[in-house]
Parts: structure tokens; C-alpha cells; sequence
């Protein structure tokens, strides 16, 4: 696996090698040294599947806030999505994205460090998402900025066809309260 970071610091496209025969292909998905060669202490802690049934599936933009920040390896194991994270820390990349496009036959990642908002839009009908978790879900410590906030001038590619109530009420960047001083490292 190549791991390599964006320009946004912390922020990784992580190209897998799979190896192909007449059966298929075989591919790592995580390998603690491998991140560790990068300066990265990532270890799972928890694993999550978003299934979506429809093209044009949009979920985020999400994050947990202050301590409870998380960080994500995300990868599709079926179809393929439209990867965002944008970066709420503060300094001079606040409020800067970048995207990556997963597809599962190509088995590459986004490692999306703490104090980053995520979502994706799907690609192709059947589309789901594996999330490698840094630290376990809270429930009440969610928080979130709409997908479509004119400040960030996100690029989807597609037009989203499914969103959910709650990602469509979500706020703006501006309208957020994001406080990632008391994150820990």
C-alpha cells in the first residue's frame, strides 16, 4: 500500500497493490506499520458500513466535535463514491476540502485525520462505504455543516438525488461551532 498526503496536512490518498489472478484480487486494507512510516499512531478502535442503494447518495458533511474528534480510514468495498473532508482546524486551511474517489475494484482509501468534516456522494447504485474508526461513536457529540454551504464551494460531481432530513437542516461553516483546541492527539 502507498500512502500518500494531500496538502492538507494529515489528510491521506491511500493507493493499495492488489494482487490479481484468475480468482480475483487480494488487497491490504490497514497496516499499523505501514502508517506508523508516515507518522501516523492511527489503530482501529471501531468499524462501520454505510450501505446505499441509490446513485446520487449523499451523506455529511459529519464530524465529532472537541475531544470527541475523530479520525477515519475509509474505504468502498462495493461501487464506488466521491470521498470529501474539509478541514476545520484552525490555521490557514480552514475550511478547505479535498476529495478522493474510492472505488472498490481499485481498493484505495482516504485516511481523514481528527478535526476534519467527512461525507461522500455515491457513485453507482450499491454503493458502500467501510469506516475504520479512531475512536467510538458518542451519541449527542455529532455535529455537522450542510454539504451544499456556498463558502466552501464544494465540487460534486454528480447531482445528489438522497439526502437525509437531518443532513439537508445541517448549518454552515460560518453558523458552526467547531472547537478542535481540545482535541486529543
Amino acid at each position: 500500500m502507498k500512502l500518500t498526503e494531500t496538502d492538507l496536512t494529515g489528510l491521506f490518498h491511500i493507493e493499495a497493490k492488489p494482487h490479481t489472478d484468475d480468482r480475483g484480487a487480494f488487497g491490504r486494507l490497514y497496516c499499523e506499520d505501514t502508517f506508523k512510516l508516515c507518522g501516523l499512531g492511527f489503530i482501529p478502535v471501531q468499524s462501520n458500513l454505510s450501505a446505499n442503494k441509490l446513485k446520487g447518495t449523499l451523506r455529511g458533511l459529519h464530524f465529532q466535535n472537541g475531544q470527541f474528534a475523530e479520525e477515519k480510514l475509509v474505504h468502498a468495498v462495493a461501487g464506488s463514491a466521491w470521498d470529501v473532508a474539509v478541514d476545520l482546524r484552525r490555521g490557514p486551511t480552514f475550511g478547505h476540502w479535498r476529495a478522493v474517489l474510492l472505488d472498490a475494484l481499485k481498493m484505495n482509501a482516504v485516511f481523514i485525520p481528527k478535526g476534519f468534516a467527512h461525507g461522500f456522494i455515491t457513485l453507482e447504485p450499491n454503493t458502500s462505504l467501510l469506516y475504520h474508526m479512531g475512536s467510538s461513536y458518542l451519541p449527542g457529540q455529532t455535529r455537522g455543516i450542510l454539504w451544499s454551504d456556498k463558502d466552501l464551494a464544494i465540487e460534486w460531481p454528480i447531482a445528489a438525488k438522497v439526502i437525509s432530513a437531518a443532513d439537508k437542516m445541517l448549518p454552515n461553516l460560518k453558523e458552526s461551532y467547531v472547537d478542535f483546541s481540545k482535541s486529543k492527539n
